[in-house]
């Protein structure tokens, strides 16, 4: 007796797949960009050289461009003294934003539009704001933040809290998956009825849909780890 398909089926298609290895690609291209750039700032003894700026922009300019705007923002939230994050953090963001952005191209699949991927995402996410929770403050003290600020409250408030830091994988994952999903199904149908040029102002606001999901995942990651490194945090996630 057949059966239909399966939400196992579903999410081993050969769409997830070439999503997948796209991923890798986008992922593989950032670290080979990034290594070869990064040589330009150290000489071979591993000093820091002084940067002259360029007469002409080229990538190198653009990427420190978009390297210091990103600080800025990571300090605005998290501040200096916790730039150790922030390798994490801008990975994360220009992962989703390069893996977003090449969703646009006709042709090329969507990354993001696949649970393989966000899932993944939130899930490390997720593991690294609890791990650096533990370090900073002790598993001890880490637990009893979710258990409010009366130690009478404690056996309600600690599940409640425990529930919410764990839907934060799910919220992450759902934001980012169904809004590129939305926003390239309707990219594919005004494309499909009205050709490739008439949607271009569909496709402006798919860039800023792109950059937009890249960085309100950013910021909460950036959120969360400051809600769980915070030593005065009451709790109340």
């Amino acid at each position: 007796m057949s059966s239909g398909p399966t939400l196992l089926s579903y999410l081993t298609s050969d769409a997830d797949y070439q999503k997948l290895i796209m991923a890798g690609l986008v992922g593989g291209t950032i670290l080979l960009v990034g290594g070869s750039l990064s040589k330009r700032l150290t000489t071979s003894s591993g000093i820091e050289q002084e940067l002259i700026p360029q007469e002409k922009a080229g990538l190198f300019g653009v990427v420190d461009f978009a390297i210091e705007a990103f600080i800025k923002f990571f300090d605005s939230i998290l501040g200096p003294q916790n730039r150790k994050h922030l390798p994490f953090v801008s990975s994360i963001f220009f992962f989703i934003l390069f893996s977003n952005l090449a969703g646009l191209i006709p042709g090329m699949p969507a990354i993001t539009t696949t649970v393989w991927v966000t899932v993944a995402l939130a899930l490390m996410v997720f593991a690294y704001f609890n791990w650096y929770g533990v370090k900073e403050q002790g598993l001890l003290n880490y637990l009893k933040h979710f258990g409010g600020p009366l130690l009478i409250m404690a056996p309600i408030i600690f599940p409640l809290e425990i529930f919410s830091v764990v839907m934060r994988i799910l919220t992450l994952n759902l934001r980012l998956y169904w809004n590129i999903t939305a926003d390239h199904m309707a990219l594919d149908i005004f494309t499909g009825l009205l050709g490739p040029i008439l949607p271009l102002p569909l496709y402006l606001l798919g860039t800023f849909v792109c950059f937009m999901q890249a960085f309100v995942f950013a910021t909460l990651t950036m959120i969360y780890i400051m809600l769980a490194v915070d030593s005065g945090e009451d709790g109340h996630h």
